[in-house]
């Protein structure tokens, strides 16, 4: 069915086919579309790796285990807060439609926290700090998200709820009614624009400690997450919980929480705990950098032991003088000694 825009664009249409390639199960704009915010991270990551102080190859590694972690992770955090639609008629787990990624399903946070965890440890294994990949990894997450979300566009859903505002979005729910909606994957998409430029031009600029890129990502996100969840029909929710008589919707509580968190970890770092910007991975690592340079210079020797260095000296010294003898010893040694002496 077709999209408009009737505030902005009257009455012109689009009617995109979610399926791209109609083989198989046909390849879906929805994966083509994430699979471009995919690599346009990447290649922002690769770009920007020597500013953290981590090589290409430090993210190349850290990609190729979290790109199915965060998969896995996505698939299971949508499944386990819509665990219904998985039940069979008698009440058991559809173990089939768990895996079934190609009929949809994936949650942003589920990534999110798979990444987490494969950082920590990919991090703790090549002893590289933890902060300072998150820092890094964070811009290319952004701008997968700001992509990734107009996949949501093409499927038509992911939206809010009904709206008479300029930039409303009219849908079809049938062949004779639609309805005019909040476009809310917009919203987040230029929510997550908006809070990239400020990393890459603001905050990364002036970072004083590993890991504020990474906390200033999960303040602004939790913070854009939080009232755009609110608009949307389509949330997951917290199980049966409530809270004043509402159902809790799971991304809007765990947006809240890492908006807060965040925010203490901000103030804390930048009022409190006062750090030095020697600190920072990128300077350890250009530091070191400069030492080693300085050692391999020719003429640079290593320092020698102390006594090494005595015998040095006493080379330089050249060979040490005779002292002068008395006048009257020197006649003594011309004489020649007479038949009686013994």
């Amino acid at each position: 069915m077709p999209i408009s825009f009737p505030g902005l664009f009257g009455d012109w249409e689009f009617n995109p086919d979610p399926i791209a390639i109609h083989i198989g199960h046909g390849v879906y704009w929805y994966g083509i579309i994430l699979a471009i915010g995919l690599l346009a991270g990447l290649l922002l990551c690769l770009k920007q790796s020597k500013r953290y102080g981590l090589t290409e190859d430090n993210v190349l590694d850290m990609v190729l285990w979290a790109v199915p972690s965060c998969i896995i992770g996505a698939r299971l955090y949508y499944v386990i807060f819509y665990l219904d639609l998985y039940r069979n008629a008698d009440g058991s787990l559809n173990w089939g439609e768990m895996v079934a990624v190609w009929d949809g399903g994936l949650a942003i946070y589920g990534a999110v926290i798979a990444g987490a965890i494969v950082a920590f440890f990919y991090t703790r294994h090549k002893k590289i700090k933890l902060g300072a990949m998150t820092d890094l990894a964070v811009m290319g997450l952004l701008l997968g998200q700001c992509i990734g979300r107009w996949a949501n566009f093409i499927n038509r859903e992911a939206f809010g709820a009904e709206t008479t505002l300029p930039w409303r979005m009219r849908l079809w729910v049938s062949q004779y009614q639609s309805i005019e909606v909040h476009p809310t994957f917009f919203y987040e998409s230029l929510w997550n624009l908006i809070g990239l430029l400020l990393i890459l031009f603001v905050v990364s600029r002036a970072r004083r400690f590993d890991g504020e890129n990474t906390w200033f990502y999960f303040l602004w996100y939790g913070l854009g997450r939080f009232w755009i969840e609110g608009l949307r029909t389509d949330s997951l929710y917290l199980f049966d919980w409530t809270f004043m008589g509402e159902p809790i919707r799971v991304s809007q509580a765990l947006s809240l929480l890492l908006a807060v968190t965040a925010a203490v970890m901000l103030f804390y770092n930048i009022r409190i705990k006062k750090h030095s910007r020697d600190e920072l991975l990128v300077n350890q690592v250009a530091a070191a950098a400069a030492a080693k340079a300085a050692a391999a210079e020719p003429g640079a020797e290593e320092p020698l032991a102390p006594a090494d260095a005595a015998g040095e000296a006493e080379e330089a010294q050249g060979p040490l003088e005779e002292e002068p003898q008395p006048a009257e010893t020197q006649n003594e040694e011309r004489e020649e000694p007479d038949g009686n002496a013994h």
